[in-house]
């Protein structure tokens, strides 16, 4: 949400106040803002500000609720950046907190899962954007898609729905050990057909027979392997069957050859 600021409503806000609408974030992109900033200038650093602007939700208390920017804000944070740009999407101040978070949530503004991708309740939320933790999960999602994994999406929280993927795909040994490994191994899971319910997937979908309803890929492997097996067993008893048949004819031969060589004694 970079824009220029003409024709939009900004009010500047002090950053350590914004409330996270999310609890984790990736460190890996975080550093990377950081070292973006610290190369700035002092009037590159003046238009970064004037350019960013936070799109928040007015909540109870008066509190501004971000809904993006949350890896910038924390970069900024710990850069000492003392106010930003904000602009309020929606003025909720006057709901109490559950219908609040249920109205958050239903306009997909919120996203409080950990860094395990497990629910967590609303109250885990931190309450500022220093209290976010690290998912190296997300780090490695976003660097994906900066790769070409897939394709940049509108979807809210799309690169958490990507790491949450890739946690069953990429160990987190592997991930923490030898980052670059780790995105080689994202890379080449990317395209997988089991990813294509993601938002930005840029793989090709398995072609199916006409009117044939598209089986999930691991049913799929499963069916074609009881297949094979299911053949190789037909096969084996054939095969037994017809020796048992040859062995047959072949008694029978050799019990019709025997009294024929008594007479002939």
């Amino acid at each position: 949400m970079n824009l220029p600021n003409t024709d939009l409503h900004l009010i500047t806000v002090k950053l350590d106040e914004l409330r996270p609408t999310q609890i984790t974030v990736g460190f890996r992109e975080v550093n990377a803002k950081r070292a973006h900033w610290q190369a700035l200038d002092k009037k590159g650093r003046a238009a970064a500000i004037d350019s960013h602007w936070f799109p928040a939700v007015l909540g109870p208390k008066s509190r501004y609720y971000v809904v993006d920017h949350h890896h910038l804000g924390r970069a900024w944070l710990e850069e000492s950046v003392e106010s930003v740009r904000v602009t309020v999407l929606k003025d909720l101040s006057w709901l109490e907190p559950t219908i609040f978070w249920r109205m958050m949530e239903h306009n997909q503004w919120v996203h409080p899962f950990d860094a395990a991708g497990e629910r967590c309740e609303f109250e885990r939320l931190p309450r500022q954007l220093l209290g976010l933790a690290d998912d190296p999960y997300r780090s490695l999602a976003g660097e994906l898609r900066t790769s070409g994994g897939y394709a940049k999406d509108t979807t809210p929280f799309s690169e958490f729905l990507w790491a949450d993927y890739l946690r069953r795909k990429v160990s987190e040994t592997r991930l923490r050990k030898d980052f670059d490994a780790a995105l080689a191994d994202a890379l080449a899971h990317a395209h997988d057909p089991d990813a294509r319910y993601l938002p930005g997937w840029s793989g090709v979908v398995p072609a199916t027979p006409a009117g044939a309803p598209m089986a999930a890929p691991a049913k799929a492997a499963k069916a074609a392997k009881a297949d094979k097996a299911d053949k190789a067993d037909k096969a084996d008893k054939a095969d037994k069957a017809d020796k048992a048949d040859k062995a047959d004819k072949a008694d029978k031969a050799d019990k019709a050859d025997k009294p024929a060589k008594v007479r002939k004694g």
